[in-house]
């Protein structure tokens, strides 16, 4: 309950919604000072319109997208960790739940990796909203059941990414596992590494589900709600790294 109101609180604070706020405090202040109230809703739109054109969604996650990983087989690594990305609970073509996109691209390297390096995998997600089942244990059913391969460990209680790294430690260093392959998308390497390695872990960033590397088009100029959405993944992100540097 605490984290879905956590999720909330950044849905508000974040554009689109904070934006859209801040147009309709502006229109309705204009009826007080019309200069005023019509400028904060002219700068909340056009700041929706910026933020929703691929050119500046796409420069905002280049800020955060680390190089991906060179060469998989020369790295020191012990295990590979996985990250969940997020369950759909509306999937009634799967029985009601399944892996969301940035999960499916997470375990889709992370297999490539295993195959690449022999190395053990950790899958690690529970549940954040509720559910019937944790997002580890749909990583361990896709891993096995579409890349016939076994995970050795199945984290499903964390959810946030602190409490992947915290579990994921927990798991990992009595088995004698410090040096892994850490594996979520490039854009939130920046906030999960520093977390996993202040656990105990030695990391190598293994980045994948790149958002920010398209050539350019025209296209890019036009506010639609791609751009949008890459500019809310960005900013939500810098907002968790500043909380995370926060708390320690």
């Amino acid at each position: 309950m605490v984290e879905t109101l956590s999720y909330a609180a950044a849905a508000l604070v974040l554009p689109p919604s904070s934006l859209v706020l801040l147009a309709l405090l502006g229109l309705w202040w204009s009826r007080r000072a019309r200069r005023l109230g019509l400028g904060l809703a002219a700068v909340a739109l056009i700041g929706l319109l910026v933020l929703s054109t691929g050119v500046v969604a796409q420069a905002l996650i280049r800020t955060l997208e680390v190089a991906p990983l060179a060469d998989a087989k020369a790295i020191d690594a012990q295990a590979i960790v996985i990250l969940a990305g997020g369950r759909s609970r509306g999937a009634p073509e799967w029985g009601g739940e399944t892996v969301r996109a940035f999960t499916l691209q997470r375990v889709r390297y992370g297999a490539r990796l295993a195959r690449e390096t022999g190395l053990p995998i950790l899958v690690t997600g529970g549940k954040p909203g509720g559910g019937r089942h944790a997002e580890a244990e749909l990583m361990r059913d896709l891993l096995r059941d579409e890349f016939g391969i076994a995970p050795r460990w199945v984290e499903a209680a964390s959810d946030t990414t602190y409490d992947n790294a915290r579990l994921s430690a927990a798991e990992l260093l009595p088995a004698g596992i410090e040096r892994v392959l850490l594996v979520t998308d490039a854009w939130h390497m920046p906030r999960a590494r520093p977390v996993f390695e202040r656990h105990g872990l030695r990391v190598t960033p293994a980045p994948t589900g790149y958002l920010g590397q398209a050539a350019f088009r025209p296209l890019h100029l036009v506010p639609n709600a791609e751009g949008l959405r890459i500019a809310h993944i960005a900013l939500r992100e810098w907002l968790g790294i500043a909380w995370y540097r926060l708390r320690g």
